[in-house]
């Protein structure tokens, strides 16, 4: 299909003219270009808007009057939280989970926190590996908990038990989605070459409805076309817009050296599906962000709307000039925070400069009053 060329900025290049005086071999002149940098004028961005490890955003519009992006653990931090006005420019918070719930006491793995604002609360949906003696089932490896507070930054306090469970990492990167047509509370969630699975939360948000169960939404592909949905999908971010729901979500390896992440979509007219995934002519998974210039691995996004209504997505990537976060370990990639225009074409979302990343300054997003 055709994409639609998000806006670049214009930058020109100088080159300047040096003159050597010596002879060249030829009598002639000696000319060296060089590349001045191209910078944001005072309306503009350019990515990264958050230029430190800060990986699987998620992203919340909050009563105070400030976004809201919450991250993976980095060093030193378990869930990062960071704020801004615009979505472009971003300023850290705090710990955003000073404690470790009971059941996690020893983790150190605190992944991909999801928060929504209800009824005067902060909802916080994370991911942690549960502790050996806390598994409810030997095979278990990661759980969805659940935290509240009274405050976007925190602190959150854990409910006291996880919502679900689930073996190995298959049980990660919970998304919480308000149906606005049928008004369920929805769970989605999902990774480890199992499933996207979506749940029916009960009024209490810390458990499933009665009589619900996990259903699968998008299923990864073994085998067949070569795409980025081979293996292993993850990340699911659901939104509804033009009267579909769209769920984008990330396929491939995230990090380290063979890293080949990016973000797919698929949509459906209900939130639970089925849904569609958009492919390309010979049925293979069409990415509507991939790796481009010096961004690699694109993937793991949340998305928002600017004080205007225009829609963005917020990401991580990896810097191909600077990409590990430990120096010398290639295993633990630093992913900064990049921002990118979400477009529709034929009902269908484009992001950023044609599925890349873009580099070169953009437009700010409309700023919160």
């Amino acid at each position: 299909m055709n994409f639609l060329n998000a806006r670049r900025g214009a930058g020109a290049l100088l080159t300047l003219a040096l003159v050597a005086c010596g002879d060249d071999g030829g009598g002639g002149n000696t000319t060296i270009p060089i590349v001045t940098p191209v910078e944001p004028k005072a309306n503009e961005y350019m990515n990264p808007v958050l230029d430190s490890d800060f990986p699987d955003p998620a992203v919340m519009r909050a009563s105070d009057g400030f976004f809201y992006a919450y991250a993976t653990q980095t060093t030193g931090i378990r869930v990062q939280v960071s704020r801004s006005k615009d979505l472009a420019s971003w300023s850290s918070v705090s710990e955003a989970m000073p404690t470790k719930p009971s059941w996690a006491s020893e983790s150190q793995n605190f992944w991909a926190p999801d928060v929504i604002e209800r009824d005067g609360k902060y909802v916080m949906y994370f991911s942690a590996q549960v502790d050996a003696s806390k598994r409810a089932r030997p095979d278990d490896g990661f759980c969805i908990g659940m935290a509240m507070a009274t405050a976007a930054g925190g602190p959150f306090v854990d409910s006291g038990a996880p919502v679900v469970c689930g073996p190995n990492f298959t049980v990660i990167d919970p998304m919480a989605f308000d149906d606005p047509q049928t008004g369920k509370r929805l769970l989605f969630w999902g990774s480890a070459g199992s499933p996207l699975l979506v749940r029916e939360l009960s009024a209490d948000r810390r458990t499933f409805a009665a009589g619900s169960s996990a259903t699968p939404v998008v299923s990864v592909r073994n085998g067949g076309p070569s795409g980025y949905d081979q293996g292993l999908i993850e990340g699911p971010w659901v939104t509804f817009e033009n009267g579909f729901y769209y769920m984008y979500f990330s396929g491939n390896s995230c990090c380290g050296t063979g890293a080949r992440y990016a973000v797919l979509v698929a949509r459906a007219t209900s939130a639970t599906g089925p849904y569609t995934v958009l492919t390309d002519g010979s049925g293979v998974a069409q990415p509507v962000l991939q790796a481009g210039g010096k961004w690699l691995a694109p993937g793991h996004n949340g998305v928002i709307k600017d004080a205007a209504g225009a829609e963005w997505m917020l990401y991580h990537a990896i810097d191909s000039s600077r990409p590990n976060l430990i120096p010398g370990n290639t295993d633990i990639s630093r992913r900064p925070l990049l921002l990118d225009r979400i477009r529709y074409v034929n009902n269908w979302p484009v992001v950023g400069n044609a599925t890349l990343p873009t580099t070169t300054p953009q437009l700010r997003p409309t700023a919160l009053p």
